[in-house]
Parts: structure tokens; C-alpha cells; sequence
């Protein structure tokens, strides 16, 4: 089995930190591929886009997956099309439609996983706000409802999202975010705590938040390696936001250095990994 970690294109927004200038796609590529990524996750559906990516990425030698925002199956075609023609690994889907009833859901997960397994393509379920995955208890229900959907676990979702206590986490809430991590297939990484959904993680009073990820994502990865077979792959995007996800000052300026905290946090996962 392996271990590979992408970086988020959209967490390339607005860097460098400090800079009023933005670097450039290529020059976003060429700092990822030399921070030591495996890959890029972004939203193939913009096909200029897409022409300026691709060979820059396959000189990088950079690997690449789709993030997707369908509504329909009609409109997942138009994203399965757009991730074979960006060479994608594959696809992370953020479920747009948001029914009240998990029966209401099923179908149109189950459509979107035939459709993706029929186009060769492994298909991950974001778990996010504002999404079909918004709710955690709604989220636990639809797996039980889907037993062959893979979750792509965005934990920080869950966490703004419930509010919970603590940490420690009271042991249902843990026993609950565990059934989670054992659903997930990947994983998009933040660190959030009850009431952020993006906290700079290497301020010395948000090390509990850390702590708290970095034993969920084990948790996660132990169960992933306890289950795979020899060729299956694990990817973690790390997927720092811009500004309103980052917290900004009085003067509208990131309070951290995000891609700093990004690189920290590819080799923090990958650490994790080799230890588990």
C-alpha cells in the first residue's frame, strides 16, 4: 500500500504570505512539486485551465485529482470527462444536494459511485459543511444506507459543525468521529477547533487542536492499512484555505504564514503514517 499527500490549489490562493503579489500557476506548481508533494487537487473544470496545468504538472511529475461540486449525474459526466482529460488519480465529491430524509440521498450517491467505478475512477465523499455530509449524525446514517460509499474525511467540518466539548472528547463523540475515520478512503487536512474552522495550528495555544487531529488522522490511518490489499493508496490533501477560512487581523492580513504551516503539516501526516 502507499502514502501520498497533495496539496490544495486553492490553498495556493493569495501566497506568498506577506506579498502583494500572487505567485503565478507555474510558479504555485514548481513550490509544491519542491516542497515534496506528490500531488495537486483541484477543480478540473475549466478547460484553459486545465491546458496550462497539465504539462506543467507532468514535468513536475506532479499527480493530480478532482475535486467536484455536482448536483446532477448529468453534470458529474461533464466532471468525470474533465478528470480523464486532466489525467486526474482521482475524484473527491462534495455532495451538493441536501435532502432532509437520508432515503431522499441514496440514490443519487449510488449513481454517483456506478458512475465513477464505471469510468475507472475511485470516487471519495467529502464530508463538509453545507453539503449532504453536513450533519454528522445525517452523515453515519447515510453510511449505513450506503455501505460501498468512501468518505474523503474533512474532520474540521465536523468539529465547527457539532461544537463539541473538550478535547478530550466525551466517548460517545470520539466512538462517533471513529466510525467516520473508518469509512474514509482520504482525507483533506485542517486544523479547526470548536468554533474555527481553520486555526494557525503552530501557535502554542492551539497545540490541543493539533493533538486532537493528529490522533484522529492516526486513527484513520491505522484502519486504512489494517484493510487495504498491496496496491491501494491513501492520499491526504492538504487543503489550508485562504482568507475567510484563515483568520485575518484588523488589517485584513493572515495572522500565519500558510505555506509554511502546509509544509509542516505534509511532513507532520506523513510522520504519522510511518509510525503506525
Amino acid at each position: 500500500m502507499k502514502f501520498q499527500v497533495y496539496q490544495s490549489f486553492w490553498g495556493m490562493t493569495s501566497l506568498p504570505y506577506g506579498s502583494d503579489e500572487e505567485w503565478s500557476i507555474e510558479e504555485k506548481l514548481e513550490k509544491i512539486a519542491a516542497a515534496g508533494f506528490d500531488g495537486v487537487e483541484w477543480l478540473m473544470e475549466y478547460e484553459d485551465q486545465r491546458r496550462e496545468m497539465v504539462p506543467i504538472c507532468d514535468r513536475l511529475g506532479l499527480k493530480r485529482s478532482n475535486i467536484v461540486f455536482p448536483w446532477t449525474p448529468e453534470e458529474f459526466n461533464d466532471d468525470i470527462a474533465a478528470a480523464k482529460d486532466g489525467g486526474a488519480s482521482h475524484i473527491n465529491l462534495q455532495p451538493m444536494p441536501m435532502p432532509r430524509v437520508v432515503a431522499h440521498g441514496v440514490p443519487y450517491i449510488v449513481r454517483l459511485i456506478d458512475m465513477a467505478a464505471e469510468a475507472g475512477y475511485e470516487l471519495f465523499i467529502e464530508t463538509h459543511r453545507d453539503r449532504m455530509t453536513t450533519d454528522m449524525y445525517f452523515t453515519l446514517d447515510l453510511m449505513e444506507a450506503v455501505p460501498d460509499m468512501v468518505l474523503c474525511g474533512d474532520l474540521s467540518h465536523f468539529l465547527v459543525g457539532r461544537e463539541f466539548t473538550g478535547p478530550p472528547l466525551s466517548e460517545a463523540n470520539q466512538a462517533y468521529m471513529e466510525q467516520i475515520l473508518e469509512r474514509c478512503g482520504a482525507f483533506h487536512g485542517r486544523v479547526a477547533s470548536r468554533e474555527q474552522v481553520q486555526v494557525p495550528f503552530l501557535f502554542e495555544h492551539n497545540k490541543v487542536w493539533l493533538d486532537l487531529y493528529a490522533g484522529w488522522w492516526e486513527y484513520g490511518f491505522k484502519k486504512f492499512k489494517a484493510r487495504a490489499g498491496e496496491d491501494d493508496v491513501l492520499t491526504f490533501v492538504v487543503e489550508l484555505g485562504p482568507p475567510t477560512y484563515a483568520i485575518q487581523g484588523a488589517d485584513g492580513q493572515e495572522l500565519s504564514d500558510r505555506w509554511e504551516e502546509a509544509i509542516y503539516l505534509k511532513d507532520l501526516v506523513r510522520e504519522i503514517w510511518d509510525r503506525c
